[in-house]
């Protein structure tokens, strides 16, 4: 027993400077691109109208990435520490996620993937509308970057549960990374992840966001036919929907 919690004393102590190590590196990124391009304005490229614009456009773009990134880490933080709340209602699934798959057909579309949503309407869940709606953004986000050239949600309802699931045909998760892509900043490729954009939190929020509804976060993936994500939210009542369009 001693032992077991020697080993995980130091398997936390691993996590914890890998984990400084990784936040270290993602904020020093954009700071320092940023500061870079205000310092060679300072220094007199501001005289250059052209590339006093376009450096400053470039700043800007770092420190919105920035931006991005700690407000990521603080809904982490709030959320691992209870001090967000979720606010359960009850709402049509399939109606959020066809507002999913407009606001990211347009990125679908650029990257020749084909973005299609398969469930039966008027299936009413229960949960944190906002919450889940950034949980399904951020599956079929990913999917869209790294699953191949077609992406599809399913709904299904099982009596008092519906399973939501994301699911593409790309490369698939290698099984020792399965057990790892929920960690905060755990990227299976960093050099791809890093240029195809993203905080490296994405699948941490997720993985939160639906435990705290009680639920699990669950993955399946084969080499060479693609993964698929899936969690299950409780049926909720329709009688209890609120329009809010």
């Amino acid at each position: 027993k001693k032992q077991q919690e020697v080993d995980e004393l130091k398997k936390l102590e691993t996590y914890r400077r890998e984990f400084l190590a990784d936040i270290s590196h993602e904020l020093k990124t954009p700071l320092f691109a940023a500061q870079g391009f205000v310092h060679t304005l300072l220094d007199g490229a501001m005289d250059d109208e052209n590339v006093k614009e376009k450096f400053l456009k470039k700043a800007a773009k770092s420190l919105d990435g920035l931006n991005i990134l700690v407000q990521d880490l603080l809904l982490l933080s709030q959320i691992e520490t209870g001090e967000l709340k979720m606010q359960f209602v009850s709402f049509d699934i399939q109606k959020l996620c066809e507002e999913v798959v407009e606001q990211l057909e347009h990125k679908a579309e650029k990257r020749d993937v084909k973005l299609r949503l398969k469930s039966f309407y008027g299936v009413i869940v229960k949960g944190d509308k906002m919450r889940i709606y950034q949980v399904i953004v951020n599956l079929v986000d990913n999917a869209i970057k790294y699953g191949g050239n077609s992406v599809e949600i399913s709904i299904e309802r099982n009596k008092d549960q519906v399973e939501i699931a994301v699911s593409d045909n790309g490369v698939g998760i290698q099984q020792e990374h399965l057990k790892r892509i929920f960690d905060r900043f755990y990227r299976i490729e960093k050099s791809r992840n890093r240029d195809k954009g993203g905080t490296g939190l994405g699948l941490s929020i997720v993985k939160n966001v639906i435990d705290a509804h009680n639920s699990k976060i669950q993955v399946q993936s084969k080499i060479g036919k693609g993964t698929t994500f899936a969690f299950k939210l409780q049926v909720g009542v329709l009688a209890d929907v609120v329009n809010d369009d």
